[in-house]
C-alpha cells in the first residue's frame, strides 16, 4: 500500500488527532503517504441543541464511516470515548492508542477548584455523565449544556457566559491549551469518574489485511485491556450517549485492575456507583460481569428512567 486515507472531523482538536496518527504512520511505514478527508459531520453542524436530544456523540462518526465504506479513507481517528460499542459492517475498531489523562478537567477564570465555586455558580457541559456527578457535588451550582469545539467553549468561558466549563483533560493537554485560562483543575477519579475510553484515540479502519497490519502497530496493550473493560460495561447495560454512565478501569503495576463505575439520574438524584479489583486476565469478562452486578440492583431501571428525563427536558 502506497496510500492511505484518514477520514476526520475538522475540529482543531479532530485535526490534531489525525495529524499525530499521520505522522506515526509515516514514520513506522517509510514510503507510506498519508492524507486527510476533513468531513463536516451532523454533530459539528447542530449545535444550538443539547447533544443527548440529537442522536448523542454518533452523529460525529456517521458521516465518515459512510466515507470509508464508499472508499474515500480506510481509517478514522476518534476520542474513544466517542466511539460506540457496536461497530457497522465492515469497518473494526482496528488500533487503541496509548492513553493520555483519563480525568475530566474543570476549566475557570476565577475559580480554583470544585469547592470554590459559589452557590449558583453556572457550569458549562454537554455531558449528562459530568452533569450527573457535578450536581452530586455540588447540588447548589447551575449546569448549562455547552456545545461546540475546545476553541469555541473556552472563548464562552472567558466572555462570562459560564463560571466553569468541564473538558477532557486529554483534549486540553494535546491541544496545549494550559495557559489559556486562569485554572484548570484535573479532577480526581474520586469526584468523577470518565467517560469508557476517555483519554485514548480509537483507530476505526476498513476490514481490510493490509490496512489493519499497518494499522496493528499503533495498538497499545494496556489501553486495550482498560477500555475492553470499559467498553463491555456500557454494552452490556445497553447504555448509548443518551444516558449517564462513568467507568474507569485502570491497570496497576502488579497487573491488578481497579474498576470504577457509577450510574444514575441527570440531576445526581439517584445514583449507583461501585468499584472492583480483578487480576488482568480477567479482562474480556469483567465488564460484562460488573454490569450485570449493577443491573441486579435496578440499574436498567435507573437508566431507563435517566433517559426519559432527558427526553422531557428536550422537549421543552
Amino acid at each position: 500500500m502506497k496510500k492511505l486515507t484518514i477520514a476526520t472531523r475538522g475540529s482543531q482538536l479532530a485535526l490534531w488527532q489525525s495529524n499525530h496518527i499521520k505522522a506515526i504512520l509515516e514514520e513506522q511505514n517509510p514510503g507510506l503517504e498519508v492524507e486527510l478527508n476533513v468531513i463536516v459531520t451532523s454533530g459539528d453542524r447542530i449545535i444550538d441543541r443539547p447533544l443527548a436530544a440529537i442522536g448523542g456523540k454518533g452523529l460525529f462518526l456517521k458521516e465518515l464511516e459512510e466515507a470509508m465504506l464508499r472508499g474515500e479513507a480506510q481509517i478514522a481517528v476518534h476520542s474513544l470515548k466517542d466511539v460506540p460499542t457496536v461497530m457497522p459492517d465492515g469497518l473494526v475498531l482496528a488500533a487503541i492508542t496509548e492513553r493520555e489523562d483519563v480525568r475530566d478537567a474543570l476549566l475557570s477564570q476565577k475559580y480554583a477548584d470544585i469547592d470554590s465555586l459559589p452557590k449558583k455558580a453556572v457550569v458549562g457541559t454537554s455531558s449528562l455523565r459530568r452533569r450527573m456527578q457535578i450536581e452530586k457535588i455540588r447540588p447548589d451550582i447551575i449546569i448549562k449544556d455547552l456545545r461546540g469545539n475546545v476553541d469555541t467553549r473556552i472563548r464562552k468561558l472567558k466572555e462570562g457566559e459560564f463560571d466553569a466549563i468541564i473538558l477532557a483533560a486529554a483534549g486540553i493537554n494535546r491541544l496545549g491549551l494550559l495557559d489559556e485560562v486562569e485554572y484548570v483543575y484535573p479532577i480526581s477519579l474520586y469526584e468523577m469518574i470518565p467517560s469508557m475510553g476517555q483519554g485514548a484515540l480509537g483507530i476505526e479502519a476498513v476490514n481490510d489485511e493490509e490496512v489493519l497490519k499497518i494499522v496493528s502497530r499503533l495498538e497499545d496493550e494496556f489501553s486495550r485491556i482498560e477500555t475492553t473493560i470499559e467498553r463491555d460495561f456500557v454494552d452490556e447495560l445497553h447504555g448509548g450517549c443518551h444516558v449517564p454512565i462513568g467507568v474507569n478501569a485502570t491497570v496497576l503495576e502488579n497487573n491488578d485492575v481497579i474498576i470504577k463505575a457509577v450510574l444514575g439520574l441527570p440531576n445526581g438524584t439517584k445514583i449507583l456507583s461501585d468499584s472492583k479489583l480483578v487480576s488482568k486476565d480477567k479482562y474480556k469478562t469483567v465488564g460484562r460481569e460488573m454490569a450485570q452486578e449493577f443491573i441486579a440492583k435496578g440499574a436498567r431501571e435507573l437508566l431507563a428512567l435517566a433517559e426519559e428525563m432527558q427526553k422531557e427536558e428536550a422537549n421543552k
